[in-house]
C-alpha cells in the first residue's frame, strides 16, 4: 500500500521549514513501512509506502499530519513574536 499526501502553502518559506520539521520520520520507521518527506515548489510531498497493514498506514498518516499541524502553529507563533 502506498500514501501520497501533497500539502500546498503559499510561502516556500513556511513549506520548507514544515517539511523539515517532519523529515525527521524519513528515518524513523519499523521493518515494511517508509515515509519520505520533501519540499517541491511550495509544497510538502510525503509519501508513505507501507507492507504491513491498512492500521499501520493509517496510524501513519495520522501522525504525519499531527506532525505537520505542530510544526504549523510553531510557525504561527514564531511569526508573532517576531512582530
Amino acid at each position: 500500500m502506498e500514501a501520497r499526501i501533497v500539502l500546498e502553502y503559499g510561502d516556500k518559506r513556511v513549506a520548507k521549514a514544515v517539511a523539515a520539521a517532519v523529515s525527521p520520520d524519513n528515518f524513523k520507521t519499523p521493518e515494511g513501512l517508509s515515509v519520505e518527506t520533501r519540499c517541491e515548489d511550495g509544497k510538502v510531498v510525503t509519501t508513505i509506502k507501507c507492507r504491513r497493514s491498512i492500521s499501520s498506514l493509517i496510524a501513519t498518516v495520522d501522525d504525519l499530519l499531527f506532525c505537520v499541524s505542530t510544526a504549523e502553529k510553531t510557525l504561527h507563533v514564531t511569526d508573532k513574536l517576531e512582530a
